[in-house]
């Protein structure tokens, strides 16, 4: 194994938080009960993830199309959104950070693999995502990051998965992905010929589910996953 590529929320960073700071800043920028901007803005995540499972979209909109979505159901500007998501950033703190993903990036970093963030956005950009990975130290261990709105496409999509391949010049079978999503992590890592570390937390321990998969209960769960196919061979 050469490489390890993560996902970023909810494997890195807790999206709950951010989406929580989300919803604050947004109702008070749209003077709306809190409880209406955050129903309204899981419905348009669940919108939205249905529409990437099955791949449909403009890839290269990614971002805008969920601002848009949200700003639309929610029947305020989409400039709103955007401020909202600058403001959420700026107040989000270190609870962001998800236990074990600096232990887990650091453990990847000792084995002398390269480690990198392979992430899809949804109503703030990839830069922001970053600012909090160098915020809070995380981008001390990650040698690249690759974010939907930057590379152009997102998860489950192949050109997602190859465009860190591409950047080190490394095969497929030498990679490894783990994310917190079945469909866009686990699958989408598969079938471009990865290996794939999905996160379940309602499983107890690491275990082997495909032949080139695994099931971790949290994020540090991939150093075991490494541990073994190092003793595989």
């Amino acid at each position: 194994m050469k490489l390890v590529s993560f996902d970023v929320w909810n494997t890195l960073l807790n999206i709950d938080v951010m989406l929580d700071s989300l919803a604050v800043e947004l109702s008070k920028l749209m003077g709306a009960c809190i409880l209406d901007v955050a129903d309204g803005m899981v419905l348009t995540r669940e919108r939205i993830k249905r529409m990437r499972a099955q791949t449909v979209g403009d890839p290269s909109r990614a971002l805008e199309e969920s601002q848009e979505m949200l700003a639309e159901l929610l029947g305020t500007d989409v400039e709103l959104v955007k401020r909202a998501a600058a403001r959420a950033v700026l107040k989000v703190d270190d609870e962001v950070v998800l236990p074990g993903a600096k232990e887990a990036l650091e453990g990847v970093k000792r084995k002398g693999l390269k480690a990198t963030v392979t992430g899809n956005v949804m109503f703030w950009p990839g830069s922001y995502t970053r600012l909090l990975l160098e915020r809070f130290g995380l981008m001390n261990f990650i040698d690249k990051t690759f974010f939907a709105d930057e590379v152009l496409a997102y998860k489950p999509m192949p050109e997602t998965f190859r465009k860190p391949l591409e950047a080190f010049g490394i095969e497929p079978g030498e990679a490894i992905h783990i994310g917190d999503t079945y469909a866009e992590d686990f699958e989408g890592a598969l079938k471009v010929g990865m290996w794939a570390v999905w996160i379940n937390p309602e499983t107890e321990e690491v275990r082997k589910i495909h032949e080139r998969g695994f099931e971790v209960p949290s994020v540090e769960g991939i150093l075991e996953v490494l541990g073994r196919i190092e003793k595989e061979g």
